[in-house]
């Protein structure tokens, strides 16, 4: 631990309480905060850590949170050993415009990436029969998302704020995200973020936006595989697979076909996928890396309603990296970016009802509406809404789950 940083723990929080150098609060003293050092009397470690205390427990706008901690002052006063009174509304907005929304995403992930590591080594040296030399790819979904919240604001000073995100789809863990800025795109914006950091020992996909030369020479320079769809932005290779797929005469011996079924709620889907090698050469003069071309036909049903797709795409992963079952698991996983972070980062968290809009402060409400939901997946969480009412009424055990060593 930083010996600078150390008295102001100990100032903070007491020496009743241990503070576990793996914690949530740890990582957030590594946030750089902008504020000017004189007069500052909350460290930043110290508001973000009460904010996302309050959020775990159901505070999605700040004036609740500040409410929130003022009606349970005896409480977090004995312990945190804090003498003093507790952040005002304007203390949290001062604070949070001057640091970084993706230092605290990255943050985050950075403590739940490592306990997930720790669990998975604990696991594999009691488990004499997993494979220690096996391939272990890991699906990252990238996409971005408009805060509605942050829209139809006039002022220059205050524009819209829309953020890219690559979300962990196995384990529900956001490793970065950065602010789209006015005068860029998510493509600008995608190759600014790419790094062989994050793309390392990663199966990357995006949407057909992102289905780009230049980022699929990036993904598999920095040691990724990427899954991308293709549409009509790219017209020549859309056209050649529609093409291909729709060919009466093709020869189809090596194509490879997969079929689900699904059935619930009222909807009813059929996916099927194709998926070939026949056009790999066609491509390979232009394009990084191709080993599998695919289609996917999407059928469903809802009441009377029916509707149906075709979707096209690329992938530099071979056969035996994933077969057609796989592929069509990983195609079909994207999404989770938006039905498992997306929409609940705007139903259970309200993040689209948020007006904060000053400066940076909606990209940090963002990393912590993410941490939220990254902790909930942590703790294997099925209902975020009632696990939040559990920590309104043991917020004890979510005071833990921040300035301790997560473990489950």
């Amino acid at each position: 631990m930083n010996d600078t940083i150390f008295p102001e723990i100990e100032k903070v929080l007491g020496k009743g309480l241990h503070i576990d150098p793996a914690s949530l609060y740890v990582a957030f003293e590594q946030v750089i905060d902008g504020r000017k050092k004189k007069g500052t009397q909350y460290p930043l470690a110290f508001l973000l850590t009460l904010l996302l205390l309050a959020k775990l427990a159901g505070e999605t706008k700040i004036s609740g949170a500040v409410q929130w901690t003022r009606e349970r002052k005896e409480f977090l006063r004995q312990q945190l050993h804090w003498p003093k009174g507790f952040p005002t509304n304007s203390t949290y907005t001062y604070a949070l415009s001057r640091c970084s929304g993706q230092q605290v995403a990255e943050a985050i992930a950075h403590v739940l990436i490592k306990a997930r590591k720790t669990e998975e080594e604990e696991r594999k040296s009691k488990d004499i029969f997993i494979a220690k030399n096996e391939e272990n790819l890991v699906h990252t979904a990238m996409d971005g998302k408009t805060l509605r919240g942050t829209l139809k604001h006039k002022k220059e000073k205050h524009p819209p704020v829309h953020i890219m995100n690559w979300y962990e789809c196995q384990s529900g863990i956001v490793l970065t995200q950065r602010s789209v800025k006015s005068k860029e795109n998510e493509i600008s914006a995608a190759e600014v973020m790419i790094h062989p950091t994050l793309v390392k020992g990663r199966i990357i996909s995006a949407d057909a936006m992102h289905t780009q030369k230049k980022w699929c020479d990036c993904v598999i320079k920095y040691g990724g595989q990427y899954i991308s769809i293709v549409k009509k932005n790219q017209p020549e290779m859309y056209e050649d697979l529609q093409y291909f797929f729709n060919d009466p005469d093709a020869e189809k011996k090596e194509w490879k076909y997969a079929k689900t079924v699904n059935k619930a709620h009222g909807r009813f889907e059929i996916r099927e996928m194709w998926t070939s090698t026949q056009m790999n050469e066609w491509f390979a003069h232009n394009w990084t890396s191709i080993a599998q071309v695919f289609k996917i036909r999407r059928w469903v049903q809802i009441g009377e309603k029916v509707r149906e797709e075709m979707v096209y795409g690329i992938t530099s992963l071979e056969r035996q990296q994933a077969n057609i079952e796989r592929l069509m698991a990983l195609v079909r996983a994207h999404w989770l970016i938006e039905n498992h972070l997306h929409y609940r980062l705007d139903v259970t968290l309200g993040e689209d009802s948020c007006q904060v809009r000053t400066k940076k402060s909606p990209e940090v409400l963002t990393a912590l509406n993410v941490g939220v939901l990254g902790l909930m997946d942590w703790l294997k969480v099925r209902n975020v809404a009632a696990q939040m009412r559990h920590f309104d009424a043991h917020a004890i055990e979510a005071l833990h789950l921040l300035v301790g060593k997560l473990s489950r």
